[in-house]
């Protein structure tokens, strides 16, 4: 197996380590176990055109990505569309993906489970023409991080911290807005305070990190309109893994949704795998069942719907 590996050299891990010794580390892990390894080492603003680059390589080979969530998805999304396999190394804070690929979330011990590791199919969804591999969401948590990114942090755990400002100042007025919904053919009009939609549904972790990660089927999360009173329960049910029974949400499975923002305000914003867009008024969202191949650890999730 040839590897090629891009690392965002601004990805929260990668910071403060030394990214030549990193670099040579993981190429003698690879060829310990026959395989041939190189890598780049790359700023956060050309993680995409190095990462096309690679996808663009005559041959058979698979495209690392080493970096946080938003490295991530974006390397799904070039390797999906040049049809070449993608190995995940996780770098960033939450590295939600990298945990529903069951890969483990310490550097060497990653790079040690994927060497040994197989090729696999997954799934990845479209939000109209912009691909993820865990969720889009609006609603409260794109203003969220919309407040978290005002806020200065310079480590994992700084973010973390901002991220509980922001959320604290959200909780005071959660957003509030109508949607039309058609989730597979059935219409549902609403008024929310948030919509995620997940690529796979949740499992039962505190963490929204999907059980499997090829069922062929979108997770729907509906949180009715919240008081601020209600924002913070459903806060407490989400730490305590109980948000299931909470009934501000609802939890719908699907292979499509299409949403409708009849009065949407100027410059809103949704999240696609952490990152924020600006949200359309009509936004359809399409599972694509097995289409991504990622190299996972020999004992990482089995293949549930039957892909090959």
């Amino acid at each position: 197996m040839k590897v090629h590996a891009v690392f965002n050299r601004d990805g929260g891990t990668f910071r403060t380590m030394d990214m030549t010794l990193f670099s040579e580390t993981a190429r003698t892990i690879f060829e310990k176990h026959g395989h041939t390894f190189e890598s780049e080492v790359v700023a956060g603003k050309d993680i995409i055109k190095a990462l096309k680059n690679v996808a663009a390589e005559a041959g058979e080979h698979v495209l690392m990505a080493g970096g946080g969530d938003g490295t991530i998805s974006a390397a799904a999304d070039v390797a999906w569309k040049a049809g070449v396999p993608l190995a995940v190394l996780p770098a960033g804070t939450m590295n939600l993906f990298a945990r529903a690929l069951k890969i483990p979330l310490e550097l060497n011990a990653a790079l040690e489970s994927l060497a040994g590791g197989t090729i696999q199919a997954v799934d990845i969804s479209t939000a109209n023409e912009e691909s993820f591999v865990h969720q889009f969401s609006i609603g409260f948590q794109p203003q969220i991080i919309k407040l978290r990114n005002t806020l200065e942090f310079r480590s994992r755990w700084g973010k973390r911290l901002a991220s509980l400002r922001a959320f604290a100042k959200v909780m005071g007025n959660p957003p509030q807005f109508d949607v039309s919904l058609n989730i597979d053919g059935v219409p549902i009009e609403r008024t929310v305070s948030a919509i995620s939609i997940a690529n796979n549904p949740y499992g039962h972790g505190m963490l929204p990190v999907p059980e499997g990660v090829n069922r062929g089927e979108l997770g729907v999360y509906i949180a009715g309109r919240l008081t601020p009173a209600g924002l913070m329960k459903l806060a407490f049910t989400v730490l305590t893994g109980s948000w299931r029974n909470n009934p501000d949400v609802d939890e719908i499975p699907a292979k499509q949704v299409e949403l409708h923002f009849p009065r949407l305000r100027r410059g809103a914003k949704a999240t696609i795998d952490g990152e924020l867009v600006r949200l359309p008024k009509d936004v359809v969202i399409i599972i694509h069942a097995g289409e991504l191949q990622v190299l996972v650890p020999s004992e990482g999730p089995s293949n549930q719907n039957g892909a090959g």
